[in-house]
């Protein structure tokens, strides 16, 4: 059995923040936050000067180290998972994208038959991004295998997952999105709306039904204008929904992330990077699926035509862009990236938040919310 204390300035709790004290660590669970005055008789990880956090929840990342979930093997799904720790992530949805239903079923299925075995964050579960889309904000998912929502599809696929599938993003405008929404949220699955030209009422439809998240809001949906509010109005006036947003600095100016911020407030509001194979690689030539892409000035794109590609986003430097850009405070951002995350995605019962009993995955942070350290299961598995 081993236990040790953790002393430093701030610890970002589900209380909010906290400064001073010691917060314990039990055979690689959380213990209790104990005051700065506390007489702690065990081995001290004194961090003054720094700050204790959540360990990240990235509940919409594709790949990263030249891997992505699409490869189908477990190589590549335990590689992201080793490599994301590099980001202060600990826990995360393996995130397909369109493709054929037998694909799905097979990436479904590597997930589904290793999940617990992986050697870095915590896989969580299973996004489907796709193929339920329209074309028109298609992005980068591939036109060839979009269709209509199938809930015997889904079925199909969670079986595959043996129960993984926790998010699938749909366009609302199909005539079948309502009713594969009810059917869906009904089986436990979170519904997700994206890559969608619906107009506002088509949302709100869906929204009725049961969904409950805007799939990287503003980018691959019916923009908002003043007589069709369209995708983005839904999201902005659905206090209760979710919305994901990419805080790279190129998927969504400042200003516009800060708008979905005031609107909704930002525990509703769930940080992601969307992060493709290029992640952590350098800038060249990748793939998205079967799509090639270019990636080079901070951005991945598709050779052909020039659309955003997914992101080469790390979450630290999410979490520190917008606290540097005045949209949030400094534990409103890790609240973003953490426990807003983690409930957007129906998994806040096992991560985003420090509490006793739970997994002792933390970041440690320095003040200005640069990532020093990354630890799971109370051990330190990353050092920058």
């Amino acid at each position: 059995m081993s236990t040790y204390a953790i002393k430093a300035d701030i610890f970002y709790l589900p209380t909010g923040a906290v400064r001073g004290g010691y917060l314990m660590v039990e055979d690689g669970v959380f213990g209790e936050h104990l005051g700065p005055d506390a007489v702690v008789e065990c081995e001290v990880l004194d961090y003054t000067g720094y700050r204790i956090a959540p360990g990240y929840v990235d509940t919409h990342i594709h790949g990263f180290d030249d891997h992505d979930v699409m490869d189908c093997t477990w190589e590549s799904v335990d590689a992201i998972s080793r490599g994301i720790l590099r980001n202060g992530v600990t826990s995360w949805l393996a995130t397909t994208l369109t493709a054929t239903t037998e694909q799905l079923e097979e990436a479904c299925r590597v997930v589904g038959e290793h999940a617990g075995s992986e050697e870095g964050a915590r896989i969580q579960g299973i996004f489907l991004e796709g193929p339920f889309f329209t074309e028109k904000h298609k992005g980068a998912q591939n036109p060839d295998y979009l269709c209509p929502p199938s809930i015997e599809k889904l079925e199909r696929w969670q079986k595959a997952a043996r129960g993984m599938v926790k998010k699938i993003a749909i366009a609302p405008e199909y005539e079948e999105s309502p009713a594969f929404t009810a059917a869906a949220t009904a089986s436990g699955v979170v519904v997700a709306l994206g890559h969608s030209d619906a107009t506002v009422i088509d949302a709100f439809r869906c929204l009725a039904a049961g969904a409950s998240v805007f799939v990287h809001t503003y980018n691959g949906m019916s923009p908002l204008h003043h007589r069709e509010p369209g995708m983005v109005g839904a999201a902005l006036v659905s206090r209760d929904a979710y919305s994901e947003l990419i805080c790279d600095g190129h998927h969504v100016n400042p200003i516009a992330a800060k708008l979905v911020v005031d609107a909704k407030g930002y525990d509703h509001v769930a940080l992601i990077t969307d992060c493709m194979r290029a992640g952590g690689m350098p800038d060249g030539d990748y793939k998205l699926g079967e799509l090639p892409v270019i990636v080079e000035g901070g951005t991945a794109r598709l050779k052909d035509g020039g659309s955003l590609a997914g992101s080469i986003l790390r979450m630290k430097d999410a979490v520190k862009n917008v606290v540097d850009w005045g949209i949030v405070s400094a534990s409103e951002a890790v609240y973003m990236a953490t426990q807003a995350a983690a409930e957007s995605a129906g998994i806040a019962d096992t991560c985003g938040s420090i509490r006793r009993g739970r997994a002792a995955d933390f970041v440690v942070l320095a003040p200005d919310m640069e990532l020093k350290e990354t630890y799971l299961g109370g051990q330190s598995f990353y050092q920058a």
